[in-house]
């Protein structure tokens, strides 16, 4: 078992491998890391953690009146996700790697970081200015017929986002050319489709590529017929994605 520690940033979203992950950082305890990443020697890789929050937990207030204006902000790492933080978050997630880390002159952080590997969390510790998990590397294992499932997932998403485009009253992008290599098909579809949190939870959660295509399979099938007994939904709604407050 390969075990990595590294620092520990729970959103409200789910992050793939292969996927790009911009954040907005202006909490202190994520401030902390991201000062801490930059301290990374150059020639190698800035790396963090990225967990789902489990439902019914939320990100602590980061000031007076932010979000509910009666509440007291709560101080230090694990603010928010009560007393054993490793039960507010899911147990499978991701490591992102940040290409980009860049200082607001207000003290705040652009990052630009991309997924990379799945990982599990063992334990989290919270006693320094920001949260750092002891995770397992999680291997990719292809399954059963996974090429073939890929190609049946393509064409389906394909349809999935034609139906989508017209619900949405948009012309479809063309955009680039698909994957077709299965494990990173699997993960595109799951990032790319309206799916909830905890759906896509599952989804990164699979055995193997090949439970995970079947799986989106027929999710896009059931998507695809629902969106299509729908004349029209609201664009706004299908193409806001998640905002995490950190």
């Amino acid at each position: 078992m390969t075990t990595v520690r590294l620092p520990l940033f729970p959103l409200n979203s789910v992050l793939f491998p292969g996927l790009v992950l911009p954040l907005n950082v202006f909490e202190e305890r994520y401030r902390a890391m991201m000062r801490t990443l930059l301290k990374t020697p150059e020639d190698e890789p800035r790396r963090f953690a990225v967990v789902a929050i489990r439902d019914g937990h939320e990100v602590a207030p980061s000031a007076p009146g932010m979000p509910d204006p009666t509440a007291r902000p709560e101080r230090g790492p694990a603010a928010g996700f009560g007393p054993d933080p490793a039960r507010a978050f899911h147990q499978v997630g991701c490591i992102a790697d940040a290409a980009t880390v860049r200082e607001r002159a207000d003290g705040t952080f652009e990052v630009l970081a991309t997924g990379t590997t799945r990982v599990r969390l063992l334990s989290v510790d919270a006693s320094g200015p920001f949260l750092v998990a002891e995770l397992e590397e999680l291997t990719e294992e292809p399954g059963d017929e996974a090429g073939a499932l890929a190609e049946g997932v393509l064409r389906s998403f394909r349809q999935y986002q034609k139906r989508l485009a017209g619900a949405r009253e948009r012309s479809l992008s063309t955009g680039a050319d698909l994957p077709d290599e299965p494990s990173v098909v699997s993960y595109l579809v799951a990032a790319a489709m309206v799916l909830d949190t905890p759906t896509k939870q599952r989804l990164l959660q699979a055995p193997d590529t090949s439970s995970r295509l079947r799986d989106e399979l027929k999710l896009l099938r059931s998507e695809t017929s629902i969106i299509r007994s729908l004349p029209s939904l609201p664009s706004s709604d299908l193409t806001r994605g998640p905002t995490s407050l950190n």
